[in-house]
């Protein structure tokens, strides 16, 4: 037997042995308290252990021992327990027959709390009929009310019974509604907190998604970048080592600028996302792309056309910071992706800053003039990464094939209103 199903068996039988005790405990005490009282009660109790004494006695433990099918079949055991005192009536009556309502007082209780009171109702009506049929035997055969006009004895006993259902149906279930309503409500508190636990743990799982993407991103920007110069570099010096070994030599060395560019990087990211130490911030914005393709010319001719307006404003003014290393890192992916999937193709970077709402970068690589290696195979991750910097901060991003064969990335950010 589980656990909890040896608690609830513990607890139906402490219900069912607490009843019966208190039953024949008030059978016990009641006799000899009414004979105490000099003015009595006008009805004499049976004594103790005689027939009418025994019959109840064994009712009212017959009744406290279906009580313990109560958490199985609640409904079944309210109405056995609402039938029991009318047959005990029937066999001998006594004035001590009320006490069988004790257990059909704990029978509504047990099915109120295992049951919805949208079912539980027409049981409940039901139990009203043995009530007003014990009630009305006791008024004819202990209390005599049938002596004046059966009429009058009808209406005493139904009037009795009517009572006696109230008090024993009525009353427990307004405990009980209010019981069940407390219970609901630390119930739905309960659910409530567990809501909000998972919404708050959905929003830090989707926080960690968001870094984890732009981790991702600046990874990949950064590995792609160099990574991309250092292989072609290194393809180049593999051909030049024996034949030109004064532009090998050149070739290492670049191959050595760009091994200490990516680490520096790298380095500058990792300082970033540790808490124990400042961090070194590379401003990487509009005017640095200038800087950015000076870099880039040793994998191949790239060529920068920088169109600024009349009004000699600094370059990229007016664009946020965010916009602004967005714009860098859409140049820098897309100059990696043309010196991995276009060798030797010339690449054109157009800065047009003429607009006084907008700027344009425009990115244009011809088609290749070299065989691409086969481990330049593309996952489509630089693209993406495109894409969603520029979701991020609002800007427009058109990438996609030339005319010439070639590629063109265009991007378009809005100035900041002032």
């Amino acid at each position: 037997m589980a656990p909890a199903e040896a608690r609830a068996r513990r607890t139906d039988v402490l219900i069912a042995v607490g009843t019966a005790a208190l039953a024949i405990g008030l059978q016990f005490g009641l006799p000899p308290l009414d004979r105490a009282d000099p003015d009595g009660t006008g009805y004499r109790y049976p004594d103790v252990l005689s027939w009418p004494w025994i019959v109840l006695a064994v009712g009212m433990l017959v009744q406290s021992a279906v009580l313990l099918r109560a958490r199985r079949a609640p409904r079944t055991t309210l109405m056995v327990t609402a039938v029991l005192p009318a047959v005990l009536v029937l066999i001998a009556p006594s004035t001590l027959s009320g006490l069988a309502m004790l257990p059909v007082v704990v029978a509504v209780v047990l099915a109120g709390l295992r049951v919805p009171v949208a079912r539980l109702w027409p049981t409940l009506v039901a139990t009203v009929v043995p009530i007003v049929v014990t009630q009305t035997v006791f008024a004819f055969s202990v209390l005599g009310a049938g002596r004046a006009s059966m009429a009058t004895g009808l209406a005493t006993g139904i009037a009795m019974g009517v009572l006696q259902a109230v008090g024993a149906t009525g009353l427990p279930m307004l405990v009980v509604l209010v019981v069940r309503s407390r219970r609901d409500v630390r119930a739905a508190r309960t659910a409530e907190a567990t809501a909000v636990d998972r919404q708050q743990d959905a929003q830090v799982d989707a926080a960690i998604a968001r870094e984890r993407a732009a981790m991702a991103r600046e990874l990949h920007d950064i590995a792609a970048h160099h990574l991309s110069g250092i292989a072609l570099m290194s393809a180049a010096i593999d051909r030049q080592i024996d034949s030109d070994p004064e532009r090998a030599h050149e070739g290492v060395r670049q191959v050595r600028a760009q091994s200490t560019a990516v680490l520096d990087d790298l380095r500058r990211l990792v300082g970033l996302l540790r808490e124990d130490a400042p961090a070194e911030r590379l401003v990487e914005t509009v005017p640095g792309i200038v800087d950015l393709v000076e870099r880039s010319r040793h994998r191949g001719t790239v060529e920068l056309d920088v169109r600024a307006g009349s009004d000699r404003r600094p370059l990229g003014d007016g664009v946020g910071p965010l916009a602004q290393l967005a714009a860098y890192r859409t140049v820098q992916e897309a100059l990696a992706n043309a010196a991995m999937h276009a060798p030797g193709a010339p690449c054109t970077v157009r800065i047009d800053d003429r607009a006084a709402d907008h700027l344009v970068i425009r990115i244009e690589s011809g088609a290749a003039t070299a065989r691409v290696p086969d481990s330049s195979a593309a996952g489509g991750n630089g693209l993406r990464g495109m894409r969603e910097r520029a979701e991020l901060v609002g800007a427009r991003l058109q990438a996609g094939p030339s005319g010439d064969g070639g590629w063109l990335v265009v991007l378009g950010l809005d100035r900041e209103t002032r």
